[in-house]
């Protein structure tokens, strides 16, 4: 698509600020003494229109038909509030809410909360964001039983359908989620931001998420899909966005720690303080874990440190300024080969492996609202990160470490900062409200890596040891400088009062480097070099292009929504992708980005508050997909032709086109609205999350790969589950199973005798039951579970590189507990 073509688009996106006047609704939110209740969530059910009150306690929604219509107002610790009214006019509804009582029911607030759950799911609208014709799941940290001070992935997005998820094992310090055949590696297919800002290494270049939020400090996630490419970037996994809890407004100090112990000397220990005075608002925690693991070679320990605080300029304005500081220390036990797996999957040979990360986020955010039809955003953010990997590694897994030689050290640092301003507006189209947004991203990187000998010692020394091991053969140094320029729009045309039309764009610039070279050293069999030249390896991607999408909404019923969304995807070769790490391996020097695109088309809804339901099914071909293969060495003689050295070494390019399909469904049935409609004190509820998915390399130019299967994707990925509780008592008991799945396109199979790599290969089959309980008495809260009651031994990654390569195993059965304190 051409810049006319899009300049086309925006004049069409802009068409018709005019419309007839209708009417508005306005009231005050107070509390059963008369006080006012700032920030509750106002919702109009029929239009689906959202609001929060303001700090004075006021809401005002406008545009409004004349007719009959339920209003719903939510706050923390009050009842959810329901009110029928006729609107002929504009009019004033004042709300007062119930408080839950003195001593907190935990079932009742939670069930308070879940009933704003499915509302939350129909926002069209949200700030300067729009949500309208999208797959979007949102997390309620609240509403979650289940073992939060370990951030378990399992358990945390049990009700996201069709994720792929690594164990880590190592307290959820980084999260590895994937799906439909995207790899879940440190959560690279996903834009992952907090608050709305992106935190990970360098969002085209190396998108990477090092650090992970805890999850105590989070209020939810949201998770969107779809056409979420248009708003937040080129990936073809979509949005993971992290929103930390508010301050508390009601209160100058609000204290909750958090102390949990469990197997494998686990420890971790998290403490927030929250509250408002006047017109300043805050938010900070500090959070500390380590561990021993369950494998010898394990050991971990981290800090993060969050700050937030809030000014309140105006009715109008708001400033706010964030901090993010992250440090942990992680021994690597390192992979195993299958029969290493199988023989005892604890068994360690690495003994000096270390990992370290050190992460520093920044961020500046300004909203104001032009008027009550137009609100603006600015973000401005920066990052200041390094990671340290130093250890044996190799791809003869089995081989012990030995002591004598050096081990190896990459060094990547990460500095980055950028900006993305959004502004939307609402305005009048053929006598019906249309909402359009625009928004536009500058970003900017200059990122580092370094590679060579580190010492030969055991602990976390990450110093180069060049003098000491001159003739190391794994030698490069790169720069990586990127630069991102980005424009975008989405349009929702309310066609008619069921049928809703969001087109969307976004032209993007990038411009992505590697400047740097890498050592080519041949040593004798005593270990003195025959060849050590240098080679310089310099590569520059220059491109501009525009992506469009549309997404569409048709109401059959208040509670039953259609849904579809068309978005084209694109992802931009890393550093990762074109970097050379050592003479063994080799990148296409023609390699390019891959894209394609992303459509679903599905229904969801709700009856009464008895089950909710979301079903769709979808397309993604991945075009000019990147992966691995291993072939014959090329060269180029003299005389300008290829030939082959006879040398065998890994080759990433450009593998061939996927298009990957299937049906990714989710069911939450209230057995206590069915059964037991009249008891209050009770929950019980029984979720479902069923993904059935299949894929296909279309066309390949590599031997061994069309017509075979695309990794990470097995064909069954199930996670289901009971939620149950009477008055403060609160559980889950959580069954997950996934078939199995290759991890390379060739599709190797499993090599139970394999003791050599344990790098191809297929992950088998496995299933995990969790189970967690909570109790709440007044200020105090306990909560207890076991993971993986069944203690099944199983893998979930093959790792290429650290924390490989090899097998990761998984944990076995693990307890824990942790004690809240709230004041």
């Amino acid at each position: 698509m051409t810049l006319k073509d899009c300049s086309i688009l925006l004049v069409f996106l802009t068409l018709g600020f005019f419309g007839m006047s209708q009417y508005q609704l306005s009231g005050n939110i107070t509390d059963a003494d008369g006080n006012t209740v700032p920030d509750a969530e106002v919702y109009l059910k029929e239009l689906e229109l959202f609001t929060n009150a303001d700090s004075k306690g006021s809401y005002k929604l406008e545009n409004i038909r004349e007719g009959n219509y339920v209003l719903i107002v939510f706050y923390y610790g009050y009842k959810v509030t329901e009110r029928n009214f006729s609107l002929t006019q504009n009019s004033t509804l004042n709300i007062t809410l119930e408080p839950l009582g003195e001593q907190l029911s935990e079932v009742v607030v939670t069930q308070e909360r879940e009933k704003v759950f499915a509302l939350k799911q129909l926002k069209k609208v949200e700030g300067t964001a729009i949500y309208a014709g999208k797959k979007s799941e949102v997390v309620l940290l609240e509403g979650i039983t289940g073992n939060l001070a370990a951030n378990n992935p399992r358990q945390i997005y049990s009700q996201v359908v069709g994720l792929n998820i690594y164990d880590n094992g190592d307290a959820g310090l980084q999260l590895n989620i994937g799906g439909r055949g995207l790899d879940p590696n440190r959560t690279a297919n996903f834009n992952t931001r907090q608050n709305g800002y992106d935190i990970s290494a360098d969002v085209l270049g190396y998108p990477e998420s090092y650090y992970t939020p805890p999850a105590e400090a989070l209020e939810e996630i949201q998770v969107v899909r779809g056409a979420a490419s248009l708003q937040y970037g080129t990936q073809f996994g979509g949005l993971v966005n992290f929103k930390f809890k508010k301050p508390n407004p009601n209160k100058m100090v609000e204290w909750t720690s958090r102390q949990t112990l469990g197997s494998f000397n686990l420890k971790t220990s998290f403490n927030s303080l929250s509250g408002t005075a006047g017109k300043l608002s805050y938010y900070t925690y500090f959070n500390y874990k380590e561990g021993n693991g369950f494998r010898r070679n394990s050991v971990f320990n981290s800090r993060n440190y969050f700050a937030h605080i809030g000014y309140q300029v105006s009715d109008k304005t708001k400033i706010s300024l964030e901090t993010t500081f992250l440090n942990y220390l992680a021994k690597q036990a390192g992979g195993l080969t299958d029969a290493q797996f199988l023989e005892n999957p604890t068994f360690s040979n690495r003994d000096r492996n270390w990992f370290d990360v050190d992460w520093k986020l920044y961020a500046l955010r300004l909203d104001h609202k032009f008027s009550l039809k137009t609100d603006f955003s600015l973000n401005v953010f920066g990052l200041d990160a390094s990671r340290k990997a130093l250890g044996f590694r190799t791809n003869r897994v089995s081989q012990a470490d030995d002591p004598e030689e050096p081990r190896e050290l990459l060094v990547d640092n990460f500095q980055n900062w950028g900006a993305e301003a959004r502004i939307l507006t609402r305005y009048k189209l053929w006598g019906k409200e249309s909402a359009l947004l625009l928004g536009s991203k500058f970003y900017t990187t200059q990122n580092d890596q370094r590679q060579g000998p580190g010492s030969n010692a055991s602990n976390a020394d990450f110093t180069f040891a060049d003098a000491t091991f001159p003739n190391y053969e794994r030698q490069s140094q790169f720069d990586f400088p990127n630069q991102n320029i980005a424009f975008f729009g989405e349009n929702i045309f309310n066609l008619t009062d069921r049928l809703t039309i969001t087109p969307g764009f976004r032209l993007e610039h990038i411009k992505t480097e590697s400047l740097g070279s890498y050592k080519n050293i041949v040593l004798d069999l005593a270990g003195n070099p025959l060849l050590n030249e240098e080679t310089e390896d310099n590569r520059t991607f220059d491109r501009t292009f525009v992506l469009l999408g549309v997404g569409a909404t048709y109401k059959v019923s208040p509670s039953l929504e259609l849904y579809g969304n068309f978005s084209q995807n694109y992802r931009s070769v890393t550093f990762s992708d074109i970097r050379v790490v050592n003479p063994s391996f080799q990148v296409d020097p023609n390699i390019s980005d891959e894209d394609g695109f992303t459509t679903d088309l599905g229904f969801r809804g709700r009856y009464k508050d008895i089950l909710a339901y979301d079903v769709s099914g979808f397309g993604l071909l991945y075009d000019n997909r990147l992966g691995e293969v291993l072939k014959s060495e090329t060269r180029t003689n003299t005389g300008g032709e290829e030939i082959e050295t006879g040398r065998i070494i890994r080759f990433r390019g450009n593998i061939g086109t996927a298009f990957i399909y299937g049906l990714e469904s989710f069911g939450n049935w209230s057995l206590k609205e069915t059964f037991l409609p009249n008891s209050d004190k009770l929950k019980l509820n029984l979720f479902i999350n069923v993904a059935l998915t299949q894929s296909e390399y279309l066309s390949s130019e590599e031997n061994n790969v069309e017509g075979n299967q695309v990794e990470f994707i097995p064909a069954v990925n199930l996670k289901t589950g009971l939620n149950f509780g009477y008055q403060n008592l609160l559980g889950s008991l959580q069954y997950t199973y996934l078939s199995d799945q290759f991890t390379d396109a060739t599709n190797a199979p499993q090599d139970v005798n394999d003791n050599q790599r344990g790098i191809e290969g297929e992950i088998p089959a496995y299933d995990i039951l969790d189970f967690s309980l909570s109790y709440t008495y007044k200020k105090w809260k306990l909560e207890a579970g076991v993971n993986n009651f069944l203690d099944n031994s199983y893998f979930t990654r093959r790792a290429t590189g650290y924390p490989g390569p090899g097998i990761i195993p998984s944990e076995p059965r693990t307890f824990y507990t942790t004690l809240q304190f709230k004041f």
